[in-house]
């Protein structure tokens, strides 16, 4: 499972016109869910989003500036996109290759799943539509952008 995460001052999924999910500051994660991910692979996955240090420490004089505090700490919001282009293989030829995307039925479900898990752990989570045509909008804010792997 990859994760790739992006630090906003906003973000919104919009489908069909209609926006479906938006968060003020926070988290944007795009996930990518791969053959051998599973309902665990999701949970490590979102409690390592939630606990990864990427807001500043405003109120520590000696940690001022420093990347010191998680989503949580800062009440920020998380907004889940699915994301299976995450997975494709690039190093080879001019032509991404998708093979290591989980099947999409498999996919939607587990998905599904880390969506739910992510609300029990954290009070602010937004989502994309699985399999939808999304239109993401976003400020990144630093720009600050990781990349995660369980």
């Amino acid at each position: 499972m990859k994760a790739l995460i992006q630090r906003v001052s906003h973000a919104s999924v919009v489908v069909d016109q209609h926006c479906i999910g938006k968060i003020d500051h926070g988290i944007l994660a795009y996930i990518g869910l791969g053959h051998e991910d599973s309902l665990q692979t999701a949970q490590r996955m979102i409690d390592k989003i939630l606990a990864y240090r990427i807001f500043e420490n405003d109120e520590d004089p000696a940690k001022v500036g420093k990347l010191d505090k998680n989503v949580q700490q800062v009440c920020g919001g998380l907004l889940l996109v699915s994301q299976f282009t995450l997975m494709a293989k690039t190093d080879k030829g001019r032509r991404p290759d998708f093979g290591g995307a989980m099947a999409p039925d498999a996919a939607q479900v587990l998905f599904a799943q880390l969506i739910d898990y992510a609300n029990t752990q954290h009070h602010n989570v937004a989502t994309g539509q699985f399999g939808a045509d999304m239109q993401v909008a976003s400020v990144n804010d630093g720009p600050l952008n990781f990349l995660l792997e369980v």
